[in-house]
């Protein structure tokens, strides 16, 4: 996306004030998630990668994730 405006001949359907504050919340989640990999990211070019035994395998952290998303979930009987 570009930080140009639109050109004056496009017509752009304005949000709902509460659609909008939840666009801004949904940017801000995105761009701290986007931070906290670049920190990652810049600790491991910096550092190297760390040691085996430190590192949790894919696994775990996979199971861990679908547990939340079945924890937001109810499940249909």
């Amino acid at each position: 996306m570009s930080q140009e405006p639109a050109p004056a001949s496009t017509v752009r359907q304005q949000l709902e004030p509460a659609a909008a504050d939840a666009v801004r919340a949904y940017a801000a989640r995105t761009r701290e998630n986007a931070d906290r990999l670049a920190g990652v990211l810049e600790d491991i070019a910096a550092n190297g990668l760390p040691p085996v035994e430190e590192c949790t395998p894919w696994e775990e952290l996979r199971e861990a994730h679908l547990a939340r998303l079945a924890a937001q979930c109810p499940a249909v009987a």
